[in-house]
């Protein structure tokens, strides 16, 4: 009874954990530039002298990412961003450069142009950019800026370079507990001068909320299942005992 029990115990846990991560991705479907957490297990064929090869447990592989591009909705600020394509925006984090879908941009008290997190911007010479004060952007679809500053003629419109727009393979990128995206050794992404954006729209979550409340439903009848076995398994073996002592 014991094997029974704990099958089904790795069987609930495995549920259990998959819970937090839909639970996750259904948090943030409004979280511009999100991407929907995957959960991914493996069988584990249980050793021991009275195992069979058909008798297999679970445990956790890792959490992938669904890289599938979300809506782009449109806001008309100028300072909203939005990858066409497949592409990331490259922002300075504490734990080094970091890549991001959201493009909720603004600028902060040291005129730098900063994620809704505060994390600067990077431009394609990997620093951040500075913005001139009251200075109107404006990006053209492969990144460069130009400013226009308060009173200045049409004509004075400045160049202040490039925003970074990089495109490393999927497989490369893992995600932190910012949410942000980083490559799996460390190193900084070259610039790709294929990936284009758009100024006055911000990127939707790709979470589909339907789909994770069907998958929510699906979990919780998977973990009642589970425990209906651990139960099903004490009530067996109070009976088992029951007949033994009857002997």
């Amino acid at each position: 009874m014991d094997r029974i029990i704990y099958t089904a115990a790795g069987g609930a846990a495995r549920v259990l954990e998959h819970q937090s991560v839909v639970s996750n991705n259904l948090a943030n479907v409004s979280t511009a530039g999100f991407r929907e957490e995957l959960a991914i297990y493996r069988s584990v064929p249980l050793q021991g002298h009275n195992s069979l090869p058909t008798r297999v447990s679970t445990a956790t592989a890792t959490t992938a990412s669904s890289f599938q591009a979300g809506g782009l909705a449109e806001t008309g600020h100028a300072l909203d961003l939005a990858i066409r394509g497949e592409g990331w925006f490259a922002v300075q984090t504490p734990a080094g450069e970091a890549y991001t879908r959201a493009g909720e941009f603004a600028v902060n008290n040291e005129n730098l142009l900063v994620t809704q997190a505060g994390f600067p911007v990077l431009s394609a010479d990997g620093a951040p950019i500075e913005v001139p004060e009251r200075g109107t952007l404006t990006f053209s679809d492969d990144g460069q800026i130009t400013v226009l500053g308060a009173g200045d003629n049409p004509n004075d419109i400045q160049n202040l370079g490039q925003v970074k727009l990089v495109n490393p393979p999927a497989n490369e990128l893992v995600r932190g507990e910012d949410g942000l995206f980083r490559t799996a050794d460390g190193a900084a992404a070259q610039v790709d001068p294929a990936v284009r954006m758009i100024s006055g729209f911000v990127e939707r979550s790709n979470v589909n909320p339907a789909e994770a409340m069907v998958s929510m439903i699906a979990n919780a009848r998977l973990f009642e299942m589970q425990m209906q076995v651990i139960q099903h398994a004490n009530t067996n073996a109070e009976r088992a005992n029951g007949i033994l002592s009857a002997q």
